[in-house]
């Protein structure tokens, strides 16, 4: 099959593997062999996304310049549940053509210069693309484009950022509630239903605003919705609200349609992401900086050293996947996490040679051999070890992460204690313990018998 690697014609077969899509006839000069195959196209089976598949995980959150291909795949080897791709303006995506290597199966949108966007077929279940759109018409058009390569679409309605705002975009729909709902729901009427629909909005000043214009968005269709708990004129060096989420989270609960609501804002990775739960009652946490500077955060235990452990691997994968070298370099730059054998010459060897690299040739010397195709081998086969389901196995079970009560949590969103609050488990047969579970700084596990009740043994 055209030299695919392994692993690739597991993906490919199904979908009866063609060069490019019937969606643009254009030719680009880097494209290989424009002759379309004629086997018949099918379509990969996979579950399509529902509000379920919203809760109860990490999700990588949609970051400009940060958010590429290889730092998706990554977040999702070490758990991320879902990736978000990085905002993308409508009108972007209406002038690419659609190039899918015929090795390494990656498909690119390419525009005048660079790829607007690329993506890979393993992630297709996982992955959500960030619309960024004032116009129904064309956010459709926008959708259109690449629905066989996403399994959802996410409108951007959070940005604060002048080239999102400045022509209705991103935060500003947030003053337009007609607008961004008329997206939404031609968005919602125009996608069949195996694609999903969702919305990432800011907090309004007020909460009434807020929640008033929370159930106009739920009522588009969408299956769920993300709340940065930030508003419109916050930046990111101030703390986010995240204590005001529990309210949205009872609000669209009562409206019994059960979308799925996803907190996003200073979450510092997986356990943080317990204290984040507790206090808001969000169903999944959505994770950016702490994911932009290592985005192995989702996993319990985060690589450290990623000069050595992580940034040459990232780097050899980006070749591999033919990654455009600035959008790798940028991302490298961008890494950091604790430290534990690294020294700082080192470090600094390797930072310097990053920031004055022009292509990945000149990181021959720090990164070499080039084993790419081992590093995406090795995130192929984490991802098909989830089988059917779209979360990784977690050691601590989301379930067992119970929410605190509102009169427990201070002004500020930590908790006034760390008293462990007992948690009724359905008796097992055989009366094994049921998995460990974290409340702030105590560790429970409780240990049913067979006839009910049981002993709940606390450790601080």
């Amino acid at each position: 099959m055209f030299g695919l690697h392994p692993h690739l014609q597991r993906i490919y077969r199904p979908l009866g593997f063609r060069r490019f899509s019937n969606m643009s006839r254009r030719s680009h000069p880097s494209s290989p062999d424009s002759s379309p195959r004629t086997a018949k196209r099918q379509k990969r089976e996979h579950t399509p996304l529902s509000p379920d598949d919203y809760k109860g995980g990490l999700m990588l959150a949609p970051m400009v310049r940060s958010g590429a291909l290889p730092t998706r795949l990554y977040a999702l080897k070490h758990g991320a549940k879902l990736v978000w791709g990085p905002e993308t303006v409508d009108k972007a995506i209406l002038h690419t053509t659609r190039v899918v290597d015929p090795v390494t199966g990656v498909v690119a949108y390419h525009g005048k210069s660079k790829p607007i966007f690329t993506c890979h077929p393993i992630e297709k279940p996982f992955l959500i693309y960030q619309i960024g759109s004032a116009d129904p018409e064309l956010a459709v058009q926008a959708a259109k484009m690449v629905q066989q390569d996403v399994a959802g679409f996410d409108l951007n309605c959070g940005c604060p950022k002048p080239f999102s705002t400045h022509s209705g975009m991103g935060a500003a729909l947030l003053t337009n509630p007609d607008l961004l709902c008329s997206i939404l729901t031609a968005l919602r009427e125009a996608m069949p239903p195996e694609i999903s629909i969702s919305a990432k909005i800011r907090l309004l000043p007020s909460q009434e605003d807020t929640l008033k214009l929370v159930e106009r968005i739920v009522n588009t269709g969408i299956s769920c919705l993300t709340v940065h708990c930030r508003t419109r004129n916050m930046r990111m060096r101030e703390k986010a609200v995240i204590e005001r989420l529990r309210e949205i989270v009872d609000f669209v609960e009562k409206m019994g349609k059960g979308i799925a609501v996803i907190e996003n804002g200073d979450c510092l990775g997986y356990e943080d992401s317990k204290r984040v739960r507790q206090v808001t009652g969000a169903h999944s946490v959505m994770i950016a900086t702490a994911a932009e500077a290592n985005p192995t955060c989702f996993s319990p235990t985060p690589l450290k050293d990623l000069e050595l452990t992580f940034v040459p691997g990232y780097i050899r994968l980006g070749k591999y996947l033919n990654n455009h070298w600035s959008s790798t370099k940028f991302c490298a730059t961008q890494f950091q996490g604790a430290h534990d054998k690294a020294s700082r010459t080192d470090l600094k060897a390797l930072r310097e040679a990053i920031v004055h690299a022009k292509g990945y040739e000149d990181m021959e010397q720090y990164v070499a051999p080039w084993t790419g195709e081992q590093e995406f081998t090795e995130i192929v086969e984490a991802i098909e070890k989830r089988g059917g389901q779209r979360a990784p196995p977690m050691p601590v079970p989301w379930e067992d992460v119970v929410v605190a009560p509102l009169e427990a949590i201070e002004e500020n969103g930590q908790l006034k204690d760390t008293e462990v609050v007992a948690r009724l488990h359905e008796p097992r047969s055989d009366g094994a313990a049921t998995a460990p579970f974290v409340r702030g700084a105590v560790l429970s596990l409780e240990i049913p018998s067979v006839g009910g009740g049981g002993e709940t043994i606390a450790v601080q």
